[in-house]
């Protein structure tokens, strides 16, 4: 006789699948990472298929695993849809999210494929651009929910507060250092640096020219852009450095260290338009909050 599929075993599959991570599935579903990773096992046990490779940096999909995914991905979806027709109880509605263009970049396919393989009623609207602007835009009530920087990193989940990851920022150049552009420092080291950076008003530009203000570099703001793909080009001509996350740092270019100061490290918090956001908000958010740590 063959088994039956648990549906919280392929739930818990489902998540580790897409955190990459056993301990951020346990999160996610509630459970500890010794349960979890029995439950992966016992999956295991029942399809007699090892569906993962296990790491010390986490878990990735076999063969076998990526063919399951989309199978367990489709037992949930219509486990959801009969219950949500009968009972009526699925989340359904609309979201407009706010993100700045790199976390937009780094972390949104995959929080977007995680939570709608969960919740495939809730259309999600997506606004690219620079923590500032969002804010305005959450203020008019013109996006409901925003994913944004703060450089105040001091607190975070694990101890009450609202910053749920931190990101460094980086020099990054179109040579590995920054001897090596030619921007005449080797034969005058008065003569400016070319920066590329974002708005005034965002927290990158804020902080590079803190940063170049402190150590008393000389520096010429030469390109402004709000659009990374404007800065990644600009900086791939040589023609000037510039600051990104770090993590959304293109494989081509390179981080650059000293003579250049340090940068600091931002805070990723979410915020809502609404003191009581709506339950497909709340559940995105949530989603978000356990999701993006581990990413």
């Amino acid at each position: 006789m063959q088994a039956l599929l648990d549906l919280k075993l392929l739930t818990t599959f489902v998540r580790a699948a897409h955190a990459g991570t056993l301990s951020a599935a346990a999160i996610q579903v509630g459970r500890t990472q010794s349960t979890v990773t029995m439950q992966i096992q016992r999956l295991e046990d029942a399809l007699g298929q090892s569906l993962f490779h296990r790491s010390g940096s986490g878990v990735r999909l076999t063969g076998a695993g990526e063919r399951f995914l989309g199978y367990a991905e489709r037992i949930l979806r219509l486990h959801d849809d009969a219950v949500s027709s009968f009972s009526d109880q699925g989340l359904r509605g609309a979201i407009t999210f706010g993100c700045p263009e790199d976390y937009l970049i780094a972390f949104f396919p995959a929080l977007l494929k995680s939570f709608g393989a969960i919740h495939r009623d809730i259309e999600i609207r997506v606004v690219s651009a620079p923590t500032p602007e969002l804010q305005k835009l959450l203020h008019a009530r013109q996006i409901d929910m925003a994913l944004v920087s703060t450089p105040d990193i001091t607190v975070g989940v694990e101890t009450g507060g609202d910053v749920i990851r931190t990101e460094q920022l980086a020099w990054v150049g179109s040579k590995p250092t920054l001897e090596l552009h030619d921007f005449n420092q080797n034969t005058d080291p008065q003569s400016p640096i070319p920066l590329a950076l974002a708005a005034a008003n965002a927290l990158d530009h804020r902080s590079a020219r803190d940063a170049m203000d402190g150590a008393k570099l000389p520096y010429q703001i030469a390109y402004a852009s709000n659009s990374l793909a404007g800065l990644i080009a600009v900086t791939r001509s040589g023609l000037a450095i510039s600051v990104m996350m770090q993590k959304a740092v293109p494989s081509d270019l390179f981080i650059l260290k000293s003579p250049l100061p340090p940068l600091p490290k931002l805070g990723l918090r979410v915020i809502t338009s609404e003191l009581n956001p709506s339950p497909a908000i709340d559940a995105f958010a949530d989603h978000i909050t356990k999701m993006l740590p581990f990413l």
